[in-house]
């Protein structure tokens, strides 16, 4: 059991040894592929001024993650109560999932007077369907029998809503929730890439562009690090949610 659970973290270490040694031993030039000890270093004598962009790239990610959840969660529970609603708004927000945020982001940035509102928007809109899909699934997933038993014991549409579709339709929130955190990332820094923002108040994506452009190449990969690093920690954080929620009574966590 200890090897299976140290195995992930030593083909990882083995990956970095490889590319360590392939890059000395080749003579790579630093600005075509950096060793990782040289990444690790310019990580941190660049952090103090790498550390406000990641801030900025996180407040970004997690307020879309959150309004995709709110609003993701919202709609999905009136798509469950009235039919209606859902052929109604439905085909909007298939709209928003199947045009790229690339094509959707410039005119963002042209309608929205603050870069900041412009990219919560952009990462919003890339994280929002997962949820709004996945909660909808979840929330027809009731088994039938136990939605006769409630149609016959006269339980009202809230009482249906909070007490059988709101726990078959957990899982699949937690699910939606673990794809959305990944894509509220890629969209916060995709639509910075597009707005091309400079000064104080940016994200990552900004380091970036400005390493590209100088060619640094270290940096850039110090701040993929950085980026990267944010991503795992939202998959475990929301991993660590669905043992919590789930882990006592769900197949998939038991």
């Amino acid at each position: 059991m200890k090897l299976e659970r140290a195995l992930p973290w030593l083909v990882f270490a083995a990956a970095l040894a490889t590319w360590e040694i392939w890059v000395r031993m080749a003579e790579v030039p630093h600005y075509i592929l950096p060793s990782p000890s040289l990444v690790a270093s310019t990580l941190a004598q660049h952090f103090q001024s790498l550390a406000p962009a990641w801030w900025y790239t996180v407040k970004i990610t997690v307020g879309a993650l959150a309004l995709s959840a709110a609003s993701g969660v919202l709609l999905a529970s009136l798509f469950a109560l009235s039919p209606w609603v859902e052929r109604s708004f439905l085909p909007f927000a298939i709209v928003l999932q199947v045009t790229p945020i690339v094509a959707i982001a410039p005119l963002i940035l042209i309608y929205v007077d603050s870069t900041t509102a412009a990219l919560l928007l952009c990462a919003w809109i890339v994280a929002f369907f997962p949820i709004l899909s996945n909660t909808v699934i979840g929330l027809r997933s009731a088994d039938a029998n136990l939605r006769d038993l409630f149609t016959l014991y006269r339980a009202t549409p809230w009482q249906r809503l909070r007490l059988l579709l709101t726990p078959s339709a957990l899982p699949y929130f937690i699910g939606g929730l673990k794809i959305a955190g990944g894509l509220s990332l890629i969209g916060a820094v995709v639509a910075e890439f597009t707005a091309g923002a400079a000064g104080r108040e940016t994200g990552l994506a900004s380091r970036i562009l400005e390493a590209s452009f100088r060619t640094e190449t270290p940096k850039m990969f110090a701040a993929l690090v950085l980026v990267s690093l944010t991503g795992v920690a939202i998959f475990w954080l929301f991993n660590g949610l669905s043992r919590l929620l789930l882990g006592r009574w769900h197949e998939s966590e038991r």
